[in-house]
């Protein structure tokens, strides 16, 4: 049985818990608060677990060159990337903000921290001015996940872009929250690394089956990885993050054992955005969570019996054992005597058949009767359901 944990507050997941559905908002809220705050409350109307929004200290999460190049993009929000990347990004009061709505709506909240705060950048700050000591939680609340952790999220996320940042794992398992952890762009022996490292350090995590394309095409899903996952990861709970389009690969997923999912949504696929595409519309939300949930209900316990919801197709058609021939009182039954039909009233069930044969009769038995179990020496009959 997968490892069983709290992911948010009052909520398990892994076993045979509910798969927790996050609906990423990312940065499809172009950079207005008003927009972010109708998709939290979009997330929630449409039944998703959790609202996840990205969030980045741009400076220590792209390079001076990065930010600088130019991005001409029909989705830019300015010249360079840096500038577009800024008009997406909200400030910290605005985390905040957007926490306490999610509080008041009545979905959880959490975010992807895109850095941490790194030693090399502590010791730029001493050098610089000239002190052997400082307010390190300071400088720590400047970074990502250091935020975020201030802002006491449930669970952290981590993008696939930091799966193999093992420095950034390592400091982020050590918080003790628990994690997700999105495996796109990364290699099975990657992936086994990153299980060894945060489980060192944070026993509470997921792995999701990712693959890093927008949007993504049914070819490269990949979906048994899923499996494989299961098997080289047997004590964590799996799940799935998908950017394809429509909702049925990823309710496939939920039907292989995913105990995670995340997609993308959005309020319009037509805005500016290179994510929209591969997002989900309302409509599309409403109808994964509802299509999860009953395929929840579908996959069932695993063991396979007769239910009582088929005991009056089984009462009408089922078939049971009648005597072929007439069969007088005495007689040793032999398998050329017996046959199966559906049969009033019903017999023996017809899996017993040739249980039946070598055993004696009790009374006569005419020609095309059931062949009950109390006529049969030494029957024990078998509970169906």
């Amino acid at each position: 049985m997968p490892l069983e944990f709290e992911l948010c507050p009052g909520r398990m997941i892994g076993g045979n818990h509910p798969c927790f559905i996050i609906a990423e908002i990312g940065q499809n809220h172009q950079g207005d608060i008003e927009i972010a705050k109708k998709m939290i409350k979009m997330a929630k109307d449409c039944g998703a677990d959790c609202a996840k929004f990205q969030k980045s200290e741009l400076e220590f999460k792209f390079n001076k060159k990065a930010l600088a190049r130019p991005y001409t993009s029909k989705h830019s929000w300015g010249e360079t990337y840096g500038e577009h990347k800024r008009h997406l990004e909200f400030s910290h009061d605005q985390y905040r903000e957007l926490q306490k709505y999610a509080e008041e709506v009545g979905i959880y909240f959490t975010a992807s921290g895109m850095d941490e705060v790194r030693e090399s950048f502590v010791h730029s700050i001493m050098v610089l001015y000239s002190v052997e000591k400082f307010n390190h939680k300071l400088f720590c609340l400047q970074m990502a996940v250091e935020f975020l952790h201030e802002l006491n999220v449930p669970f952290f996320k981590v993008g696939s872009g930091d799966t193999n940042n093992f420095p950034y794992l390592v400091k982020t398992a050590k918080k003790g929250r628990p994690m997700v952890v999105s495996s796109g762009m990364q290699s099975m022996e990657t992936m086994r690394r990153v299980y060894k490292t945060v489980k060192e350090h944070n026993k509470n995590f997921a792995i999701l089956q990712c693959t890093s394309a927008y949007p993504l095409e049914a070819e490269d899903v990949n979906l048994r990885v899923i499996t494989e996952y299961q098997k080289d990861f047997p004590d964590i709970p799996i799940g799935y993050s998908g950017h394809e389009s429509g909702v049925s690969i990823t309710v496939a997923a939920v039907a292989l054992g995913a105990k995670v999912v995340e997609r993308h949504i959005t309020l319009d696929k037509t805005w500016k955005g290179s994510d929209h595409e591969a997002s989900l519309e309302p409509a599309e939300l409403a109808e994964l969570v509802r299509s999860i949930r009953l395929v929840e209900r579908a996959l069932g316990s695993g063991i396979k019996r007769m239910l009582p919801c088929e005991k009056p197709c089984h009462d009408k058609l089922g078939k049971s054992v009648v005597a072929k021939v007439k069969i007088p009182k005495g007689t040793v039954l032999t398998e050329d005597m017996l046959t199966v039909k559906v049969a009033e009233p019903m017999g023996v069930v017809a899996e017993d058949i040739f249980q039946l044969v070598g055993k004696t009769v009790k009374d006569d038995v005419e020609e095309d009767d059931s062949i009950v179990p109390e006529v049969v020496d030494c029957y024990a009959k078998k509970a169906k359901y």
